[in-house]
């Protein structure tokens, strides 16, 4: 007799699709074990290697809620015709709440992959509480965890970092055959530091005689991303510092990326509740420059070098130093490597199977 599956709710926005994939959907596909299904939002041609539902949001007019009403109805409907053993949600409280008020008695965890203080249905330490008594909460940082346990004084959290298929990336090149690149990747928004990365590069670069500047990513995960008004007012000053900018590119091209440039920046003014770019870039070899804020320290540790993106002085003199000294280049990209495969997916998938029977069971689950 089959066992019944385990069934891993996406956000609503998130694509489980190749070429369109945010961090949460690649992440999900990366630790899917055989008989995993997910749900989420259509979309045209999901990972082929993976069962995938797509979520149809109940009408209005059967169900006259917000459109996370109707999206987790459809939720609802799904659970209750496959009938899984264990429901995982993703980064979202609010479906999480929805799906336990429905299903009771189900074994259910909330993975956050973000601060949950701005989050609907966790913004109070009352509504975290809450979260915690109804379901297991996994994280994926120690700083997620310190958001989450902001104002608790008691209160059971796991925290399952990211990961990585070390196995999957193209083969990395040592530091002394990497292209004079100083690379960005990610999506084009102040938050990410995109504006300071293109400051940086227009006052290093006239300084770096064979050295070029490129910047991969778009508004958001897609061929379709729109174009913003930040976009438009970046174009231009990166066209002025020298910065070449692709555009989107899908994430295995982003990779190859990482594994020819020399120095990849991580620019982020938003608090990176993990970090997976910089990890990515560790993972390909690359000698990284990271901003000292959020999870991204932790990630880290002593395999980059960190800056952060404001004043614009202090980047741009860090890239300076790192693009000057091969040899520094050459010891960040060894530790990279080495810090990275502690995040490899294939001791994750292993912690993520015992915490899935440990949920199972209704037990806290031991060493993790």
């Amino acid at each position: 007799m089959q066992s019944a599956p385990v069934l891993t709710v996406l956000p609503p926005r998130e694509r489980f699709a190749p070429g369109h994939a945010g961090a949460i959907s690649l992440l999900v596909h990366r630790l899917a074990a055989p008989g995993d299904i997910v749900v989420g939002s259509p979309v045209e041609q999901p990972f082929a290697d993976v069962v995938f539902l797509a979520v149809h949001r109940v009408p209005w007019i059967v169900w006259p809620r917000s459109t996370v009403g109707r999206y987790s109805a459809g939720v609802a409907r799904i659970v209750r015709q496959v009938r899984p053993a264990l429901v995982e949600i993703h980064n979202r409280p609010d479906i999480a709440l929805s799906l336990a008020g429905c299903f009771p008695d189900l074994p259910m965890t909330l993975t956050l992959h973000n601060d949950p203080r701005g989050m609907r249905g966790a913004m109070s330490p009352a509504q975290r509480a809450t979260l915690a008594r109804r379901m297991r909460v996994i994280v994926v940082s120690d700083w997620v965890r310190q958001c989450f346990a902001e104002g608790l004084s008691d209160v059971a959290v796991t925290v399952m970092p990211n990961c990585i298929d070390m196995a999957s990336l193209p083969p990395p090149l040592p530091a002394a055959a990497r292209e004079p690149t100083i690379l960005f990747a990610g999506r084009m928004v102040a938050d990410k530091g995109a504006d300071a990365f293109v400051a940086a590069c227009g006052e290093v670069l006239p300084h770096l005689p064979g050295w070029r500047a490129r910047m991969i990513g778009a508004d958001r995960f897609g061929e379709d991303s729109p174009e913003t008004s930040f976009l438009r007012t970046l174009r231009p000053a990166a066209q002025a510092a020298g910065v070449e900018m692709t555009g989107y590119l899908p994430h295995g091209q982003v990779l190859e990326e990482m594994v020819r440039a020399a120095i990849v920046v991580v620019p982020s003014r938003w608090a990176e509740p993990f970090g997976l770019t910089a990890l990515e870039a560790m993972a390909c070899g690359a000698a990284l420059v990271a901003s000292p804020v959020g999870g991204l320290p932790d990630l880290v540790g002593d395999a980059a070098i960190l800056a952060p993106p404001d004043p614009v002085a202090g980047l741009a003199a860090a890239i300076d130093d790192l693009a000057a000294s091969p040899e520094r280049r050459a010891a960040l990209s060894v530790r990279g490597r080495a810090r990275a495969a502690l995040f490899d997916c294939v001791a994750a998938r292993e912690r993520l199977g015992a915490l899935r029977r440990a949920a199972v069971a209704g037990r806290l689950p031991d060493g993790l």
